[in-house]
């Protein structure tokens, strides 16, 4: 599933050339990790192209509405934008998200234009009755690398509820199916909170039988229509992580922990691995191993429907917008996004941590709890040496 249709009618004669080839891109793309500055360029930048979805889910960030909002950035400035992106020039990862980024018409053309100017596209699509075979076709036609689907609970009864419709359970599986036939590599996202943490050991084997690249497990921020519900306490939620660190290794999947940065310091003192894990796929959406963790606008940067730039789509603080500034200079410029890259910067025992340049903290759980966004992680038990 990781390659693309017609990789399998390669002439004997020419496998020398291209593993040669595979070799050389290998090498670029480890150069390329290893000199990554995240001051300089993030690794990964979520857009929400739009906030229309026809789900009502309880944990959403973004309280999407079944319409698209006229504000909206058009195909125009969209595609301005992403010719904007492309000047990081270290190819950064591209999500394309929402809301449900299936409901604006322009996605795989905005999609094509990202993959042309080489960033590396993937999207969030909602599990609805737009996620079809045709349209998986479509989005690996455009370059999307990877497809990634939420997944709440290991049967409907729980992921309905979470979503607000049922039926959502199935058609999340038959828009994996239809990813999986397109050849197009699948990533799902949990969102973990008190209602649904039992449920993470049940999907496990359901991960692997969807032959999974990636498991992301997102930690309840509470913001948007999630902070209705209840975020595991700071025990719980080192548990679950030291879970997952045990876990990650053992799978045929790589295991993501986001909005939840003190993994990597579980992991560190687990295994000794460095910040990022290093692992790689075929689809080329690799994590870097860095001495200096990525997390809310050290690494990542958000991109609304409406054009605002933000450290994540969980920390809702604009540093400018896109129709305004340039947003290459808002990552490296702005007073916000140079502060959340100091780790001295940091309050409370999260500025005091011997971890604080590989972990930092969740600044997005802090800004949701304390109002403050250099505040320390709530989430996390840990007291630094």
């Amino acid at each position: 599933m990781h390659g693309r249709p017609g990789m399998g009618d390669r002439k004997p004669g020419k496998a020398s050339s291209l593993a040669h080839q595979a070799h050389l891109a290998r090498g670029e793309r480890d150069a390329r990790l290893q000199a990554l500055d995240l001051d300089a360029a993030p690794f990964t930048i979520a857009w929400e192209v739009t906030r229309a979805c026809a789900y009502a889910c309880a944990h959403c960030r973004a309280d999407a509405q079944p319409r698209r909002d006229p504000r909206e950035l058009d195909t125009d400035q969209a595609r301005r934008l992403i010719d904007a992106l492309a000047r990081f020039q270290t190819r950064p990862i591209l999500v394309l998200t929402g809301g449900d980024p299936l409901m604006r018409r322009d996605v795989f053309e905005l999609a094509a234009h990202a993959d042309a100017r080489g960033l590396r596209v993937s999207l969030t699509p909602t599990a609805t009755a737009l996620a079809t075979r045709k349209r998986m076709r479509r989005a690996r036609e455009a370059g999307i690398r990877r497809v990634a689907f939420s997944v709440d609970g290991a049967g409907p009864d729980v992921h309905d509820r979470f979503r607000g419709f049922g039926g959502s359970f199935m058609r999340t599986i038959a828009g994996m199916q239809s990813a999986r036939a397109e050849g197009l590599p699948i990533q799902v996202n949990t969102t973990v909170c008190a209602q649904n943490v039992d449920q993470l050991p049940r999907l496990v084997p359901l991960l692997q039988l969807w032959d999974v690249v990636q498991w992301s497990v997102f930690f309840l921020v509470p913001v948007g229509r999630g902070a209705r519900l209840a975020m595991l306490d700071a025990e719980r939620h080192e548990q679950t992580l030291q879970w997952l660190a045990e876990l990650s290794g053992t799978v045929p999947f790589d295991i993501k922990a986001t909005a939840a940065p003190q993994y990597r310091r579980i992991l560190r003192r687990l295994r000794g691995q460095s910040a990022g894990a290093g692992f790689r796929f075929a689809d080329g959406l690799d994590r870097p191993g860095l001495g200096k963790g990525i997390g809310d606008g050290c690494g990542f940067m958000f991109i609304s429907h409406t054009g605002d730039v933000m450290p994540s789509g969980f920390l809702p603080l604009a540093a400018g917008n896109v129709c305004d500034e340039d947003p290459v200079a808002i990552y490296r410029e702005s007073p916000l996004f140079r502060e959340l890259r100091d780790p001295d910067a940091l309050r409370g025992k999260c500025g005091r941590c011997e971890y604080r340049e590989v972990c930092g903290g969740s600044r997005a759980r802090a800004f949701a709890v304390t109002g403050d966004h250099l505040a320390a992680d709530p989430s996390c038990p840990y007291e630094p040496a």
